[in-house]
Formats: C-alpha cells, sequence, structure tokens
C-alpha cells in the first residue's frame, strides 16, 4: 500500500500544539514523550539561568524502583515504582509533592541486569489515567481519586502459541488515539476500548519490544508504528491490519527507541552495535534512503527538532542531520542519558544524575548550564511542565526543580 503522511505530521514534528488525543493547556505533558509524542515541548518562559548550586528544588520523594517517567496535567504529576513487589501509582500535587492518592498492585520487580520495576509511563486523557506495568497489569484510573474504572491483565495473550515472552518484558508506555487505548504487545500492537477495555483487534502472536506505539496518518487514515523485537510495522488503527513491515535485528531483541516519522519518512535507531536508518513510507515495501551508526539508542529515544536529529549513540551525545544521516557533532560529556527539547534547547539528564541545558543547533555542543540532581543510575526522560522540571532515578528518588522565570521588577 502506497503510504503518504500528511503536512499535519510535519507540524508535530517542529513542535506543534497540536494533541493526537489528550486535553489541557501547551504546559501539560500528559504522557510518554509529550502531548504530540515527539519529545519536544511547547514549555516558554522557563529559565536555565540558575545559581552555581542548581534550579531552586520544589520538593522530593520516592516512588520505588522503576524507569517509569512522568505524565503532568492540570498541576498533578503520576509516574509509578515498585517496592517490596509491589507496583504504585502515585499522584502528586505537581508544586507541593504532596501524594493525593495511590494505587497499588502486586507485581513481580523482574530485576535482570538492572534494578527492574516499571518501564511504562502513565497516560492521562479525559479524567482518567491508563497505566500499563511490566507483567502485563492495565488500569484505568479515575485521574482524581485513584479509584479503579476498570483493569485487564494480558496473561491469556502471552499463553498464545508463538508468543514470545520479553527478557525485560513489557516496556511501552500507553497511547490514547482517538478513543482507543494502544499497547505494544503481541506481533504489532494490541487495540482496547477507552471506557471499557474490551478488545478491538490484536495482532498475532510475536515479540513486541520495548518501544512504545506511534500515531502518525495515511490516506487510509489513522495509522500506528509499533517496534517490535524483529521489524517496524505499520498498521491501520482502526483494525490492525498491516499496511508495511520494515525488518530489524538486533541483539536480545532489544528494539526499545521509537521510531521518528516525519514527512513520509521514518527514523529507525538501536543499540547493541545496529544504529539507525531513514526510510522513504511512499513506496512500498519502505525504501531505505541512508544508513549509518552515527545514532544508536539503546534504550531512550532521539528527538527530532528543525531537521536535526539529538540523541544519546551508546555512551555519546550525537547530532545528526534528518535528511542525509551525517553527522553534526558528538560529545562524551554526559556519557549516557536521555533528553527532550524546549524552547530551541536540549533538556539533558546523564546515566549519572547531571542536569544539562544546551543549545540545540548543529555547529556545536553547547551546553548554557548544569547541575548534579540525583545519584544512582539514571535512565528515565526528564519531564518540563508548568516551570518544573520532574526526574528520578532507578531507585526511585524523586526531584521537582523550579525552572519558572522570576517576576520582572517593579
Amino acid at each position: 500500500m502506497r503510504l503518504v503522511t500528511t503536512s499535519l505530521l510535519s507540524l508535530l514534528a517542529l513542535g506543534s500544539p497540536f494533541l493526537f488525543s489528550v486535553s489541557g493547556d501547551g504546559a501539560d505533558w500528559p504522557c510518554w514523550r509529550g502531548a504530540a509524542r515527539n519529545g519536544s515541548s511547547q514549555e516558554a518562559g522557563w529559565s536555565w539561568h540558575w545559581e552555581t548550586n542548581g534550579p531552586p528544588v520544589r520538593w522530593r520523594g520516592c516512588v520505588g524502583k522503576g524507569f517509569s517517567s512522568f505524565a503532568v496535567v492540570e498541576g498533578r504529576a503520576y509516574t509509578l515504582g515498585n517496592s517490596n513487589q509491589t507496583d504504585v501509582v502515585f499522584c502528586f500535587e505537581g508544586s507541593t509533592g504532596k501524594v493525593l492518592w495511590k494505587h497499588s498492585y502486586a507485581c513481580d520487580l523482574q530485576p535482570l541486569s538492572y534494578e527492574g520495576g516499571p518501564g511504562a509511563t502513565p497516560a492521562v486523557h479525559g479524567g482518567r489515567v491508563f497505566t500499563f506495568s511490566k507483567d502485563g497489569h492495565i488500569f484505568c484510573l479515575d485521574a482524581m481519586t485513584g479509584e479503579v474504572e476498570w483493569s485487564k491483565k494480558l496473561e491469556p495473550w502471552l499463553r498464545r502459541e508463538g508468543d514470545w515472552k520479553n527478557n525485560w518484558r513489557y516496556a511501552g508506555s500507553p497511547l490514547v488515539f482517538g478513543n482507543r487505548l494502544f499497547l505494544s504487545a503481541g506481533e504489532a500492537g494490541l487495540a482496547l476500548d477507552l471506557k471499557d477495555g474490551d478488545v478491538l483487534w490484536e495482532s498475532a502472536a510475536g515479540h513486541p519490544g520495548y518501544s512504545s506505539p506511534v500515531p502518525f496518518y495515511s490516506p487510509g487514515g489513522d495509522a500506528l508504528a509499533f517496534f517490535s523485537g524483529h521489524a517496524v510495522f505499520g498498521v491501520e488503527a482502526a483494525s490492525g491490519r498491516h499496511f508495511w513491515s520494515v525488518p530489524w535485528n538486533t541483539l536480545w531483541d532489544l528494539n526499545a527507541a521509537d521510531p521518528i516519522i516525519y514527512e513520509s519518512r521514518m527514523f529507525v535507531s538501536s543499540g547493541n552495535g545496529v544504529g539507525c536508518a531513514l526510510y522513504d513510507l511512499t513506496v512500498d515495501p519502505p525504501r531505505e534512503v541512508w544508513r549509518n551508526k552515527h545514532l544508536m539508542n539503546t534504550m531512550n529515544s532521539s528527538v527530532l527538532w528543525q531537521g536535526l536529529l539529538f540523541g544519546f549513540s551508546d555512551s555519546r551525545l550525537s547530532c545528526v542531520d534528518w535528511n542525509t544521516g551525517e553527522e553534526r557533532w558528538s560529545t562524551l560529556d554526559l556519557r549516557r542519558g536521555s533528553l527532550i527539547v524546549a524552547d530551541g534547547k536540549l533538556v539533558l539528564l546523564s546515566e549519572s544524575g547531571r542536569l544539562v541545558v544546551a543549545e540545540a543547533t548543529s555547529r556545536e555542543y553547547r551546553p548554557l548550564a548544569q547541575a548534579k540532581i540525583l545519584s544512582g543510575r539514571c535512565w528515565t526522560t526528564p519531564v518540563l511542565s508548568g516551570g518544573l522540571i520532574f526526574a528520578r532515578n532507578a531507585a526511585g528518588d524523586v526531584v521537582c526543580l523550579d525552572v519558572s522565570k522570576p517576576p520582572p521588577a517593579p
């Protein structure tokens, strides 16, 4: 099938305020990688001009082990952690750190070669919070009270002949798109009804990988990209029907970074020496435009900003040209880490807990401000919302930093 994305997608990759499925103002960050699912924030009016000790700390807390990032909507921050073989969903008052509610359920920590705990980030939509655990628990919770509206567990899908349980179980964050909830399960996704969790379609048995669903548009309607353990699949959102697939094999099937789709092209990247490639989606099957090893996203996704890809290539932070694949610059300054883009700046968190703000430019790596904000292992992407930065480490230590601009002097 010939597939052409629309100009609307161009706006998204450039940081458009268009929301796929969420409500709230431009400061909200309602799900994994933000409202447009591209790692780019609409936040403006924040400051990186802080003192030597770093930005003021609003509050600190602990949520238990895990790697779930934050969803922030209408001043509330949501995340997950695991303590004593129990997952806990937290709802904080974003400005104070007051715990407004918690929801817990039994779930194995599963610390295989790392700390373990939940990896998926909550999605907030229409006054409800949707979560997905490592072991396949799905919850729909009231965003104000934490009350369970419905829940499911994916055990039946794991028992199908041909299904392959991930070494590190489920890690993809839930996506609300239209009136459906999409999850990375099976070969190429699973669709549930938002109102009651009923299964609307399910893909064939297979290995789902560790990335999250990526929504995009095709001439035939809404579509999704699923990065599985062995390929990237483009599917029709309404039915799960395959448009195309791109084979992609990685050691340990560790495909964790989300694909990036912009102007009818798709960027794919993984670590373990594999590298990255850009594909033209206007032909069937998709045609490879370029391939190299300038970006090897082992875990965290790159961000596309004004024709440039910024991301962590194993232990290097790199800037790569979207159209040509040319490396513009790279640095070992942060080693491994994660990032988002906000107001033309890279907001970076290193594996060792150093927060850095740098220019999002092709010319050079140019840090503007930095501060040590956490200890331990930090693999989780920070979030900027409402003048606050939310960050955490693997042990579950959470810090909220005030980066709002002070009011002008009278």
